[in-house]
């Protein structure tokens, strides 16, 4: 495991708290490493709903990443103000957002834009929005990979829905979308028999769409787990997307050994109050920390391996460490999220940090769930 008490920011008297600090150098190490893993920029589709942000947009870019992936579309929006090639919408469009993927279109011409359905009545509304508005969109066929969220299952309505979607009038046929997040095992063999087993069973439902006559551009596929060993198969057309290796964290860090990432992005915060025994109150409260993962298990100090989260409240984390009477009111700790992705969203910006100096501060520009759309 990686040694995060290497991480250090000089002149951190400076900075606010809470607040996020993004570490350059590991980010760029994890851009590295997934284009190296996915085997090129060009097999590469990265998830911006992990980090959010234009500039790690542009970065992507120049690495010569061309597809993107994302969840709303404000995210959608900031790729195209940035030229992204090619933007997905991996998340089935329904009421008002149907209306706003038209604008979307209608005013990024040099981007195209794709989606994803489930469903029949998805597939209609939004071939019918388009279709009045003499535009096309291409759609991916979500399939159910064994997360039971979304997707359709792997049988004949599958193929039906596939059918309707190759058939309805402002709708273009685009492939397959597999996403298998629930693979999560820490043990690399397990992890993956469990996803060959599944990516054995796609690919028999992908022939049997090749057999019936139909067209399967692409097959945009897997999560921070699984995206390595899918990227073994090479699968003509195959795009791996995941999205956390970019800034990682603690939980897959800890969950996934096998894997040589970096986490990129901590939490500034600082003492606030003092009891003078073994418990602190830090800053950090779930108003600037994801509060999704459980309760005493959201945030790792690489200064502190004994402490325990004894209460997390909005604007305070109290802590139980024997180190507590080595701090004073106002001293400062770097704190790990346990999950990234949801933490950025609370944060407006991140301090930039390269070789151990802020140099810059960047927005989180999409975590607003509108821009101008």
């Amino acid at each position: 495991m990686i040694d995060l008490t290497k991480y250090s920011i000089a002149g951190v008297e400076d900075l606010n708290s809470p607040g996020l600090v993004l570490f350059q150098d590991a980010l760029e190490h994890n851009l590295a490493e997934s284009i190296r893993l996915c085997g090129g920029p060009d097999r590469w589709r990265p998830h911006v709903k992990t980090h959010k942000t234009r500039e790690i947009v542009r970065r992507q870019l120049e690495l010569g990443v061309t597809k993107h992936k994302c969840a709303t579309i404000a995210e959608a929006e900031m790729l195209a103000q940035e030229q992204a090639p090619e933007v997905l919408i991996a998340y089935q469009l329904v009421g008002p957002n149907v209306q706003r993927l038209v604008k979307l279109i209608d005013l990024f011409p040099r981007t195209r834009f794709a989606t994803v359905v489930d469903h029949p009545d998805a597939a209609s509304h939004l071939g019918q929005a388009l279709n009045e508005r003499g535009r096309e969109v291409e759609v991916l066929l979500d399939l159910n990979s064994g997360m039971d969220r979304t997707g359709i299952p792997l049988n004949q309505q599958a193929l039906e829905l596939y059918e309707l979607i190759s058939t309805t009038p402002g709708l273009r046929p685009g492939g397959l979308h597999w996403y298998d997040g629930h693979q999560r095992d820490p043990d690399p063999r397990q992890r993956r028999l469990s996803v060959m087993q599944g990516w054995e069973q796609f690919i028999g439902f992908r022939d049997r769409l090749l057999l019936n006559g139909f067209e399967v551009p692409r097959i945009v596929a897997a999560g921070s787990g699984s995206f390595a060993i899918i990227a073994e198969t090479e699968e003509p057309g195959l795009e791996l997307s995941p999205g956390t290796t970019t800034l990682y964290d603690v939980d897959y860090l800890e969950r996934f050994p096998d894997m040589n990432f970096r986490p990129a992005v901590a939490i500034l915060t600082r003492v606030v109050s003092h009891s003078g025994g073994n418990r602190m109150t830090l800053d950090v409260g779930h108003k600037s920390c994801a509060a999704d993962q459980p309760a005493g298990k959201r945030l790792y100090f690489p200064a502190l391996p004994d402490a325990r989260e004894m209460h997390h409240t909005e604007e305070h984390l109290v802590l139980e460490t024997a180190d507590a009477k080595n701090y004073s009111i106002g001293d400062s700790l770097l704190a790990f999220p346990r999950h990234v992705c949801p933490t950025m969203h609370v944060h407006q910006s991140a301090a930039i940090i390269s070789a151990g100096t802020q140099i810059a501060t960047w927005p989180i520009t999409a975590r607003d769930r509108r821009l101008t759309i």
